[in-house]
């Protein structure tokens, strides 16, 4: 019932929370200062690479792109797709699937 999930693997999805809350606070001065922003696709591939639960913090806290619909569907689905994307690979099937590829690092 419960997977052993490498600790290594939650300092990752930290690490990106904080790198992506990092680059959202960048946008929101600049959205504030009328410079260049980042560009929205890049919010989107921090946040399905893991950096989604900064990403949700950083929209609650600074209020920044909680309000745009669009931003916020594609947002959603980065997010089912990094939790689906998560559970597989920490699935008995998954971790046999990455078995080799762990083993070659190591």
């Amino acid at each position: 019932m419960f997977w052993r999930v490498p600790v290594a693997v939650g300092l990752g999805y930290l690490a990106l929370s904080a790198l992506t809350f990092a680059v959202y606070a960048i946008d929101k001065a600049a959205a504030r200062a009328n410079r260049q922003r980042t560009p929205e696709r890049t919010l989107h591939v921090l946040a399905v690479l893991g950096g989604w639960p900064g990403a949700l913090i950083a929209q609650e806290w600074l209020r920044h792109k909680s309000v745009k619909p669009a931003f916020r569907a594609v947002f959603w689905i980065t997010v089912a797709v990094n939790v689906a994307v998560f559970v597989f690979l920490a699935s008995p099937y998954g971790r046999s699937l990455l078995a080799p590829y762990v083993a070659a690092l190591a």
